[in-house]
This record gives structure tokens, sequence and C-alpha cells, in this order.
């Protein structure tokens, strides 16, 4: 079983977005695919139309009283299910905190998956906190969805400096730029800057994009509804990267 982490210091990136469509297109190649929203906002479980309510809550899934499998939720889609939100995911880090071995608890949880699916995808909570330390030595690799703007350059650069220095640097790194919009100048200017630094950076380029606000309209990925339009056609190229590096 392969785990990404998609990931962000900040929110509105697009973390969810994509998480949500490259989980869609691993099932549709095939994969055995489960999308895990960790996010106590719940916009993948929105998205999926399931209730984000997890019996027990994370406090008896962290102390081994409920087993995730028995947690999991099936979609409209083939070989696509999810692990939905709760919003007591707000208190995990609490919880790590009191646990042996704070750092890997979601890796013990996650092992007993490793035969019902080829692909498991972490739609992680906007920080850095113990949830995301365990994410981090949980996943295979992280995609980074990046903003061509300062600021997000800035959370991309603060997020390498933590992995450094917390021995975390052998985890793959999948950035790539998300919320693209070539009509301004500083998307444009970074667009070419950022390649030149960063030789991890994946081609794939999401836009700015109406069918992917619509996805919470139509409550199902771009690649269903608008299987054709730039937004869905950017995600699978996006798709095909990250599953030639893995």
């Amino acid at each position: 079983m392969r785990i990404l982490g998609v990931y962000n210091i900040k929110g509105g990136v697009g973390k969810t977005a994509a998480a949500v469509n490259l989980g869609f297109l691993a099932a549709q190649q095939g994969w055995r695919t489960l999308i895990w929203d960790l996010d106590p906002q719940g916009a993948a479980t929105y998205y999926f139309r399931i209730k984000p309510k997890v019996k027990g809550g994370s406090q008896k899934m962290l102390r081994g009283k409920r087993e995730l499998d028995a947690l999991v939720k099936g979609t409209d889609f083939d070989l696509l299910d999810l692990l939905p939100a709760d919003f007591s995911y707000r208190n995990m880090d609490l919880l790590l905190g009191d646990a042996k071995k704070p750092t890997k608890q979601l890796l013990r949880l996650l092992r007993p998956l490793s035969e019902a699916y080829d692909c498991l995808i972490l739609d992680c909570p906007p920080s850095i906190s113990l949830v995301s330390e365990n994410i981090f030595r949980a996943a295979d690799a992280l995609l980074l969805p990046v903003i061509p703007t300062t600021l997000s350059l800035r959370t991309f650069s603060q997020l390498l400096e933590f992995l450094d220095g917390h021995g975390l640097r052998h985890l793959a790194l999948m950035p790539f730029f998300s919320m693209v919009d070539r009509r301004k100048r500083m998307h444009r200017e970074i667009l070419e800057q950022l390649p030149r630094e960063c030789s991890e950076l994946l081609a794939a380029r999401i836009p700015y994009a109406s069918d992917v606000e619509k996805m919470g309209i139509h409550r199902s990925p771009v690649g269903h509804f608008a299987a054709r339009s730039p937004a869905a056609l950017a995600y699978q190229e996006l798709w095909r990267e990250v599953k030639s590096r893995l």
C-alpha cells in the first residue's frame, strides 16, 4: 500500500481538491483506494456526500477501541472508499501527546489496511503539529500544492526547514503548482522561477478554475462531472506524474 499525504502548512491552497481528484483517478485506473479526511472541517467528506462522523471519535480510534476498517465508508465510485472526518479530530494533537511513541500512532493504525488497499491518500489539516508529524512518518510521499505567490513559497520553505530539522528530509516530496492564474504577473514570474530552484517540482499545473469550485455543488470530483475540462485534464497529468514516481 502506498501512502500519500496531501499537505500544506496553510489552508486554501487546493489540498482537498487534489486529494479527492487524485483518489478518484487512482480508483478509475483500478487501484483500490482509500481517502482519509483528517481535517475536522470535513471538506473531502462533504464532496463524497458522507456524514462527517466517526463512531467513538478520535479518542476510541487512537486508543485501539475502534479499528479503522470498521469506520470506512464506501463512495459512489468503484474501488474508492473514504474514512470520514470527525469534529473530534480537532483534539487529535492532545490525544497523540498522551500516547507512547506519539509520532508513530497513525502508522500503527494504518498498517492493518495494507492488504485491503493499493493507495491511501491522507487529506491533511493545515498546520505543523503532532498530527502532521505522524503524517510525515507514515507517508511514502508528500504532495504539496503551492500557489505561485510569495506567501505560499514562504510556507513551502518553512516546511523544508522543519523536515530538515527533524530528520525527515528522506521523505519523498512532490510539490506542484495549484490555483494557477496566468493573468497575474506574479503567478507567471513564479511559474518560471521555481522550476529552476526546485528539482522535485512536478510539471502539472492545476488552474484556478470554476470547475474546481463547482465540486461543492456537484459533490463529486471534477473528473466525474467535467471530464474534459482543463482542470480535470490537469489532475490527470498530476496523477500520471505521481504514479510514475511511486
